[in-house]
């Protein structure tokens, strides 16, 4: 008997026709690539079975190295060995402060950071890419073919310039990127997935370099994503760096060399994993400067890194806040990222939350999972659960408006993709262009946010101050990044930008801008007050400026010495700080322009129908 094989409308006929689609975790210390196989999404390993690929590079003189092979010659050869690169992705050179705590040759110039190595000039985004082609040969090599799509993960804290430098790397690794996905998101479909859960979930993310705090509300297969928050430079590696500083403090050493100061860091590193399951972890290393023999207990580590799991809590507390919730409302806690495994996580986190976390998932492999099952349904393979997806924007984003303003047109926590577009008009008669400034950020004053780009719009038709109609439209796609234009409304004049930020953002600004938002709430919201208290005392100064240079004729001597005063009174005012007393002045000087107005307006109309009939009006 022949036998037929069914499928649904639009699905493949056979079942090797489905696309091969990857979902791929580039991580700080270790990254990982899966896809979704039978139905189920699972990490494809090596050829010797290891899952992870360490996120480490090495050039050498035969070529790259990448993942164990570049780990196992790191201390011997730290200048061409590059960790951590995830930490320098969307950085500029003078975004590291102190360049010197790096073994690494770094080159001088503008923009994106640049390592003098053995094979040359590199940047972080080249780095990134040679993981990322060992993770696309892997996949290929099981998958048994080219990949159709991929879905990479970031920090949910990534700016667009981390972001943007994230899928050039993609691009330049040869990896058709379907869609760069938030990593607590990411674990979320993961868990819910796996789990068939539906409820209020947290997902604590703590990496090797990045910590994201995602709040979510998965219900019948779909993922909305209430608020996310984090510190963009916390991570595993900074656990290693107490140990390290730790261990050099009990040897009393001087400073180390680039070789012997990353053979301490893998000790550190070393010593801090043993210190999961045990209660306490030798720390042995010969440098040249002498031999550290140390032995670091479970209480001493917990104690020696206090600071760091308590900076940890507090984008968890602005998160909840942010999405309107408490603790007690959260369903479950999931936890991702090597770094959660440290027994002193696990117990803030229990406490915090009032619950043990859930840990049924391996949190190494969770992010890779979640990006596996959405690059599956996004490349057009109807295998696994129908599902969808709504995450949000990190930070605000908006323009500078006259006195320094920041006006948000993208709320932070804005479900994304999304377009927002608002309307603003000119300041000064007869102005034909006008400068916009694309800035991000959670404060009221442009020197407080990060600026992203600047454009112009021009050939704006002349006309009074107020009429022109400028739509400045914001696009944020389903990656986070951003374009924007702006259209005058009556001629049709356009102008737009696709937003590619700087590569010199520093890692923490991000959450220090949302720090200082909540700090400083109530002295924000009085500088704006003020501002615009300045700029309609500007604006009503220039207009009885204007309208005395063409018609002081229609006063006496006595009136126009009445505006005068309250002119100069406005404008004693308008650089001083009481709010109130420029409110007032603004006030008076209206009251006393009102006549002056009304004698302007009669001979307007009087100029308008001189000459002509009056049954020709109608």
């Amino acid at each position: 008997m022949t036998l037929f094989q069914i499928s649904e409308p639009e699905a493949s006929p056979l079942p090797h026709e489905a696309k091969r689609a990857i979902g791929i975790d580039l991580g700080t210390t270790n990254s990982l690539v899966a896809a979704v196989r039978h139905g189920f999404a699972v990490v494809l390993p090596d050829t010797e079975g290891r899952p992870l690929v360490p996120s480490v590079v090495r050039y050498a003189d035969h070529g790259v190295d990448v993942g164990y092979e570049a780990l196992a010659r790191a201390t011997r050869d730290p200048a061409n060995t590059i960790v951590s690169v995830k930490r320098l992705m969307g950085r500029g050179l003078a975004d590291l402060g102190d360049d010197r705590r790096y073994p690494y040759r770094f080159v001088e110039g503008e923009g994106i950071i640049r390592i003098a190595t053995r094979a040359g000039i590199r940047t972080p985004v080249e780095i990134s890419a040679e993981i990322l082609k060992a993770l696309r040969q892997r996949a290929e090599a099981s998958l048994g073919g080219p990949v159709d799509g991929a879905v990479v993960t970031v920090p949910a804290y990534f700016d667009d310039a981390q972001r943007q430098a994230t899928k050039d790397a993609a691009t330049l690794a040869g990896l058709p990127v379907l869609r760069l996905l938030n990593e607590p998101t990411a674990a979320a479909i993961a868990y819910g997935l796996d789990n068939a859960s539906e409820g209020t979930y947290a997902v604590f993310d703590l990496g090797g370099g990045t910590f994201d705090i995602s709040i979510l509300r998965l219900s019948r297969g779909v993922f909305e994503v209430l608020a996310t928050n984090g510190d963009s430079a916390l991570g595993g590696d900074d656990f290693d760096h107490r140990v390290f500083c730790w261990a050099l403090e009990q040897a009393k050493l001087p400073p180390l060399s680039a070789a012997d100061a990353r053979e301490l860091m893998t000790r550190a590193r070393d010593a801090k994993e043993m210190l999961t399951g045990h209660d306490a972890a030798p720390i042995d290393a010969e440098l040249s400067v002498g031999v550290i023999d140390a032995t670091l207990s479970a209480a001493t580590f917990t104690e020696i890194s206090r600071t760091l799991v308590g900076k940890t809590l507090a984008p968890v507390k602005r998160a909840l806040r942010d999405a309107r919730l408490t603790p007690a409302d959260i369903t479950g806690v999931v936890l991702v990222g090597g770094a959660t495994r440290m027994p002193q996580i696990r117990r803030a986190v229990a406490e915090f939350f009032g619950q043990p976390p859930l840990t049924n998932l391996n949190p190494d492999e969770v992010v890779a999972l979640g990006a596996a099952i959405q690059a599956n349904k996004l490349v057009g393979n109807r295998e696994g659960d129908d599902w969808l997806l709504l995450d949000v924007i990190p930070l605000s984003l908006g323009i500078e408006t006259m006195g320094g303003l920041a006006e948000k047109i993208v709320p932070r926590n804005s479900t994304i993709p999304i377009a927002r577009a608002q309307e603003f008009t000119t300041f000064k008669d007869g102005q034909t262009a006008i400068s916009l400034h694309v800035v991000q950020g959670e404060r009221e004053k442009v020197a407080d946010c990060r600026s992203l780009a600047r454009f112009e719009l021009r050939g704006i038709p002349p006309m009074t101050a107020g009429a022109a109609r400028i739509r400045v439209a914001f696009d944020v796609d389903a990656d986070g990044l951003l374009s924007v234009s702006a259209r005058e409304q009556t001629t049709g004049v356009e102008a737009s930008i696709v937003v590619k930020p700087s590569y010199g953002l520093t890692d923490g600004e991000i959450a220090r801008m949302l720090q200082d938002s909540f700090a400083h709430a109530a002295d924000d919201a009085q500088a704006r007050a003020l501002a615009e208290a300045r700029v309609d005392a500007d604006r009503i100064v220039a207009a009885t400026d204007a309208a005395l240079a063409a018609d002081a004729d229609l006063l006496d001597a006595a009136d126009r010495a009445r505006i005068e005063r309250a002119l100069a009174e406005v404008r004693r005012l308008r650089d001083g700080d009481d709010r109130a007393a420029l409110a007032k002045a603004v006030a008076a000087l209206n009251d006393v322009t009102a006549e002056f107005a009304a004698r302007r307006m009669d001979r307007g109309v009087a100029r308008a129908l001189a000459g002509r009939r009056v049954d020709a009006l109608g």
